[in-house]
């Protein structure tokens, strides 16, 4: 216990003989120190300053108003002539701690900055080693402009730049070197949105066209990529899921009074996704890809709707209504009949639609004429009144009429259902299309 208690005093004296030492260097170096001019010992020679950039966190990505905001780590490394000391002289003393407002400190900044207050820094301590080396690692929240490429969202990949460079001072002054070729990601912590693929560094000298002398940066551009997954599962698939129903407007009987509102229904949905995504989107002419496809599928739906509407007066249309054109009846009844499998009752796909002869001008024709003729034949017999006679002729004639008039109708409530047909598989293929397309940009 006694050893014990005696290297323990002998470590606390040690440790304020240190702390005198340290006073006493802090005494020195800051008696006759200025941080307000450039630590050199000749006005023309030049200060280096090595930037290294430690991405630690993507915090936001706000895509409307396009910054990007970042949590880093900032490091700079300096010499700074005239905080230089043996360290025989101090005990030993090789580095000091010191807040970084008493050492002079190079001005670089985010020229693209979009921060309103410019305050996203924090005042940390720097490191000054006895050779003058000056090493001041600086945590900082930036907001930086980030000009984003919408066009193909939701699998769309960003190019965010962060330039850093001196403000005042001109490259024969100051000069900037990389640490290294790309900023550090080990302390990357995984966002749920984007993905980094790389923050390679480049230095630029550019000559502006205020100054004549040229001004060195560093550029770091980072890399992202979206994790669409989110948005396939909240936008797209019920977005298709919503397309699919509109082909089946078609489907449905005509007389069930539903087909115009089922096709503005599902409208109206598709509008609400539409509002959706141009919510989170920045105004510009870049149309999104998730965009154009609500576009093309709303396109769609207003077209089958409008066909729903034509397709609808043919199927109820009247008594008054003209016979079916001759080839409307060869291309519709009988091509297109077959390939949409629309067949009357009691027809199947191999006995074929049965051709019917149009009865000759001024005659009954079938059945009709038949009875008409026993009918009158009868009547002659059984009663030589010509006014009876005319009477039976006259309903005979109601009766085929009538019956002209049902078989014209149905012949086209036949043409409105094999359109109906044609239109749903028609509109199925494009909506799978579409569909196909659009998730092939997530493969």
């Amino acid at each position: 216990a006694a050893i014990k208690g005696e290297h323990l005093e002998q470590g606390f004296l040690s440790l304020g003989a240190h702390g005198r030492y340290a006073q006493k260097l802090l005494t020195d170096l800051f008696a006759n120190y200025t941080n307000a001019l450039r630590p050199v010992e000749d006005t023309d020679h030049i200060i280096n300053v090595t930037l290294q950039i430690t991405l630690s966190q993507i915090i936001d990505m706000d895509e409307r108003n396009q910054i990007l905001t970042t949590y880093l780590w900032i490091r700079q490394v300096w010499t700074d002539a005239y905080l230089t000391w043996k360290k025989e002289d101090y005990d030993g003393l090789d580095t000091i701690r010191i807040p970084s407002s008493y050492v002079w400190r190079p001005d670089i900044v985010l020229y693209n900055n979009a921060d309103d207050q410019f305050a996203s820094s924090m005042e940390t301590n720097v490191v000054i080693r006895n050779d003058g080396q000056i090493m001041w690692d600086q945590p900082a929240i930036t907001k930086s402009s980030c000009s984003v490429d919408v066009s193909f969202f939701p699998f769309d990949a960003q190019q965010c730049r962060l330039t850093f460079g001196s403000w005042t001072h001109n490259g024969n002054q100051m000069d900037l070197v990389n640490a290294l070729d790309s900023a550090d990601l080990a302390d990357f912590v995984a966002n749920v949105e984007w993905e980094v693929l790389g923050m390679p560094a480049k230095k630029n000298v550019i000559l502006y066209g205020c100054c004549s002398d040229p001004y060195p940066d560093i550029t770091y551009t980072l890399h992202l990529k979206r994790r669409a997954s989110f948005y396939i599962f909240n936008l797209l698939i019920p977005c298709m899921m919503i397309s699919f129903l509109a082909p089946l407007g078609f489907y449905l009987p005509a007389d069930s009074g539903e087909k115009v509102s089922l096709g503005v229904t599902v409208l109206l949905a598709l509008t609400v996704f539409q509002l959706l995504v141009a919510e989170s989107m920045p105004p510009s002419e870049n149309v999104p890809l998730i965009g154009k496809y609500y576009i093309a599928t709303m396109t769609m739906i207003t077209a089958s709707t409008a066909l729903t509407i034509f397709i609808m007066n043919i199927h109820h249309c009247g008594p008054e209504a003209r016979p079916v054109p001759e080839w409307a009846r060869r291309f519709i009844l009988h091509y297109l009949a077959r390939i949409c499998f629309v067949y009357e009752v009691g027809e199947n796909c191999f006995t074929g639609i049965p051709k019917k002869r149009a009865p000759r001008k001024g005659s009954l024709g079938g059945a009709e004429a038949r009875v008409r003729r026993e009918v009158v034949v009868r009547a002659q017999c059984v009663c030589q009144h010509q006014a009876l006679c005319r009477n039976i002729e006259y309903i005979a004639s109601c009766y085929h009429d009538q019956r002209s008039t049902q078989r014209r109708t149905g012949e086209w409530r036949k043409v409105a259902k094999v359109m109906d047909r044609l239109f749903m598989w028609l509109f199925f293929i494009m909506v799978f299309l579409m569909s196909l397309l659009i998730m092939g940009k997530a493969v």
